[in-house]
C-alpha cells in the first residue's frame, strides 16, 4: 500500500485522490494516515485501522458510513432529516426512519434507535426492525424487547427424572391473610 499522511475535517470527512470519505466523528480534526491499497482505503489513527473504503476512482465523489456518524446523531437527532450519510443506511431502517419522522419528536426516537446498533449489533437490529414492522406497532421498546427476545440464551433442555408429585400443590391466597391476622411478639 502506498501511505500518506491527512486530517479529519470538521464534517469527519478525509480527502484522498480528490474523493472524499467518511470516518468515525470522534476523528474529526485529528491526524490520520491515509493507506491506498488498489481497491481500498483505510484511514489509520495511532496505529488502529479505523475506516475502511472501497476506492473511488473518478473525482469528486464522497463515500459515507452512517455508523461513522451515530455519536453525531445522538447529540444531534435532527441531522436524520437532511443527513446525506443516512440515505445509506439498509432499508429496514430507512423505512423505520419515514414512519417515525412523521411523528413528532421522531427524529430523537429514531436516533435512540440507531444508538442500539453498536451494541447489539446491526444483523440483529434489522431483523428486530424488520419484525416490528410486520407487526405494525412501530416503537424503539418493541425494537428493543425484539432484540433481547433474539439474543436470548436458548432454554435447557429438560432432564428426565423419576420423581412425581405426590400432592398436587393448592393454591390458597388465605393462608397470606391469616398471617396477618395473628399478633406477633418481635421483642
Amino acid at each position: 500500500y502506498v501511505e500518506e499522511p491527512g486530517r479529519v475535517s470538521s464534517t469527519c470527512l478525509v480527502t484522498a485522490a480528490r474523493n472524499h470519505y467518511s470516518v468515525p466523528c470522534e476523528l474529526a480534526g485529528k491526524l490520520i494516515s491515509k493507506r491506498f491499497y488498489p481497491e481500498r482505503i483505510e484511514i489509520v489513527f495511532d496505529e488502529v485501522v479505523m475506516a475502511s473504503h472501497p476506492r473511488l476512482f473518478e473525482r469528486g465523489q464522497t463515500r459515507y458510513d452512517w455508523r461513522h456518524y451515530l455519536p453525531l446523531v445522538e447529540r444531534k437527532p435532527g441531522v436524520l432529516r437532511n443527513g446525506a450519510p443516512f440515505a445509506e443506511m439498509p432499508e429496514p431502517l430507512v423505512r423505520l426512519q419515514r414512519l417515525l419522522l412523521r411523528r413528532e419528536g421522531g427524529d430523537r426516537v429514531m436516533s435512540q434507535m440507531l444508538a442500539v446498533v453498536p451494541k447489539a449489533g446491526l444483523d440483529t437490529v434489522l431483523v428486530a426492525v424488520e419484525l416490528v414492522l410486520e407487526s405494525g406497532v412501530v416503537s424503539v421498546e418493541h425494537v428493543l424487547n425484539v432484540i433481547a427476545r433474539l439474543n436470548q440464551a436458548p432454554l435447557p433442555e429438560s432432564v428426565p427424572t423419576t420423581l412425581q408429585v405426590k400432592e398436587a400443590p393448592v393454591a390458597d391466597t388465605g393462608r397470606y391473610d391469616r398471617l396477618r391476622t395473628q399478633e406477633a411478639d418481635h421483642a
